[in-house]
């Protein structure tokens, strides 16, 4: 998707911006350690303890591949266990396993991140949205996922504000970032609030999904008219039924385009008053 893909371009960006940085170096003559300039907002940058950790860190972020970045990342880890750089690492795979459409290793590489720094919003987020879609009615553990996956989403829009560093990169970029990882919390506790039935929740995070990052994600956009089909709310709803028909208008037989187009087609009949007695069954994603 557009709106992922522009994600992944800030992510390696701005990773491999501070690539570029050099080691850790003492405080500048006449500064001692305590006595820094003006802090910068958020969380401090993490920094390289020596030229060997930056090169191998570097090396690992060039491989295209998600399961040599995972191996490579988990030889980094071990060569370095008190890295600051580790977890930005597990952050590369999670989002190259992403990519290759595969969830559960997604879920796997933002836990390792997690472990080593359980507030960072973006590893928050994939473990939040991996729990919300892929957990199933039938998991034993269904309670506990979809209530992890809730504490994440929510931490994670805490976590932006305070644990993303901002020294070293551009205002706009980091703003575009931040309001990526808003919308993406939003769009799971949508998520959880759509498959609970709270269509007054769903409608609440929704619009805060979509408002939060210019990119729209087509199917904030398809559960958002749902959630306002349920609450009778017709002709909001077909407003952003026809969005999410626009938005996936190049990919109209994938499941969200038709999903949409049902929408749609259903919002437009009871909008003219000529499907009456269908009010009670919106459609179903």
């Amino acid at each position: 998707m557009k709106r992922a893909a522009m994600v992944i371009a800030l992510v390696t960006m701005g990773a491999w911006a501070f690539a570029q940085n050099k080691p850790a170096t003492q405080p500048a003559a006449g500064q001692t350690a305590g006595q820094t300039a003006a802090a910068p907002q958020g969380k401090r940058p993490p920094a390289f303890k020596s030229t060997q950790e930056s090169d191998a860190f570097k090396a690992v972020l060039a491989l295209p591949d998600a399961a040599a970045t995972e191996k490579a990342a988990d030889d980094f880890a071990s060569k370095y266990p008190d890295s600051e750089v580790r977890v930005m690492l597990y952050k590369n795979a999670m989002q190259k396993y992403q990519q290759a459409n595969n969830a559960d290793k997604m879920l796997e590489m933002g836990q390792k991140a997690l472990t080593i720094d359980p507030d960072d919003p973006e590893a928050l987020v994939g473990v939040a949205q991996v729990l919300a879609e892929r957990t199933r009615d039938t998991d034993l553990d269904k309670d506990q996922k979809l209530a992890e996956s809730k504490k994440d989403a929510e931490r994670a829009l805490v976590t932006v504000d305070t644990d993303v560093p901002t020294s070293g990169y551009p205002p706009e970029k980091l703003a575009q970032y931040k309001g990526f990882i808003r919308s993406e919390a939003y769009a799971v506790l949508g998520t959880l609030a759509t498959n609970a039935k709270d269509w007054p929740e769903a409608e609440t995070t929704l619009k805060k999904s979509i408002d939060a990052f210019p990119e729209v994600d087509p199917i904030a956009v398809l559960r958002l008219a749902i959630a306002l089909d349920h609450e009778n709310k017709v002709p909001e709803a077909l407003k952003y039924a026809n969005q999410a028909v626009d938005l996936t208008k190049d990919r109209p037989d994938s499941a969200g385009g038709k999903a949409a187009r049902a929408e749609q087609d259903r919002l437009t009949k009871l909008n003219s008053g000529t499907a009456p007695g269908q009010t009670t069954t919106p459609a179903k994603q």
